[in-house]
């Protein structure tokens, strides 16, 4: 395994991280356990997970996830063996059974922070991250700005003083974003500066060959303020294998078994595919192992979350760690994304 620390830090996490949505819906408690025992064998030391997960999102398995770590955590004893991180779940008005208001009040983040905690049977939380913004903002896939008429009031420094809090009392070690933009990131950056309140450590956003919008603006966030990527999403739901080039049915996978998931099913996601696969073809590589590859080696990354629902993916996932592209690679990747760029915003 490969290391890296969290920015701004001295914590040592893998540049591989387990994300864990599968967990309670794709995935069952002895599989998630299983994908646990394995990953920590393999050196890869960073969990990820969220209030919401699993997913999709529903109310019957709302904190299932959670649950599953929590339990692994009292039957390994391996909670001081793992970074943890976890997220808030940002607003959305189909999510009133997590609470009552989906914002980032000091109630909100409080209750929320509460119930992770005692679902994953731990009593701290090493990254606590807002899992999207308050306000309205292009991200899930939005070219447009969209939030002209939104009556969100800026609050960024009640909730860094309530962060601040939390991390006082011992419950949340550092603090982190996901699904932000550069605007964000910098009024985070700019209320801890001038008010000595929690410095944000990461932003969790997808990135991967089908989606490069990170490197637009945010990647010079990361370069000058030290925020690292958490790259979600780095084989695209599994397009980025080519396993859905090969005429197979594949009725287990996600995208499959979740039709609302359309970001990656595009024609344009396909012919960007195809062409990465000759690309790999033509070097000796896997899709898999050239998709990985590429977000492994991006200077502006922390730990690429790679996410599984057979121990066979998750195996081949964790030895991409050993990939090193070459110049000449890159070149012939970079000429994809001239010609189709970032058909999966």
């Amino acid at each position: 395994m490969k290391y890296t620390t969290l920015p701004n830090t001295d914590i040592k996490v893998s540049k591989i991280c387990l994300g864990t949505m599968t967990f309670g819906q794709q995935n069952t408690e002895a599989e998630g356990h299983e994908q646990m025992d394995y990953a920590l064998d393999q050196g890869v030391n960073f969990f990820d997970t969220a209030e919401m997960y699993s997913v999709p999102a529903r109310e019957e398995t709302y904190g299932s996830t959670e649950k599953i770590i929590g339990t692994w955590f009292k039957k390994s004893g391996n909670r001081d063996k793992v970074v943890l991180a976890s997220k808030i779940a940002g607003p959305n008005p189909n999510f009133t059974y997590m609470r009552e208001k989906g914002d980032f009040s000091p109630a909100s983040i409080k209750y929320a922070l509460e119930n992770s905690l005692k679902r994953l049977q731990t009593d701290y939380i090493d990254l606590y991250q807002m899992h999207w913004p308050e306000r309205k903002t292009n991200n899930f896939g939005s070219r447009a700005f969209t939030g002209y008429e939104d009556a969100w009031e800026d609050n960024f420094r009640e909730i860094l003083e309530t962060f601040d809090g939390l991390i006082k009392e011992g419950k949340i070690k550092h603090v982190g974003v996901s699904n932000e933009n550069s605007w964000g990131m910098m009024r985070l950056l700019e209320e801890s500066k001038y008010q000595n309140l929690p410095r944000i450590k990461t932003v969790q956003n997808p990135y991967n060959l089908l989606n490069r919008l990170f490197e637009v603006n945010s990647a010079e966030v990361s370069k000058h303020e030290n925020v690292g990527l958490l790259a979600y999403s780095p084989l695209a739901f599994g397009v980025l294998t080519g396993k859905f080039l090969t005429g197979e049915a594949h009725p287990n996978a996600r995208v499959n078994l979740f039709p609302q998931y359309t970001r990656y099913k595009s024609d344009q996601c396909t012919q960007a595919t195809k062409l990465y696969l000759e690309i790999a073809k033509k070097h000796g590589l896997t899709l898999t192992e050239l998709a990985m590859g590429f977000v492994l080696q991006q200077p502006f990354l922390t730990s690429a979350i790679i996410g599984a629902t057979t121990m066979e993916q998750l195996k081949e996932n964790i030895a991409a760690i050993d990939v090193e592209l070459s110049k000449e690679i890159i070149i012939e990747i970079n000429k994809v994304q001239a010609i189709i760029p970032d058909p999966a915003p």
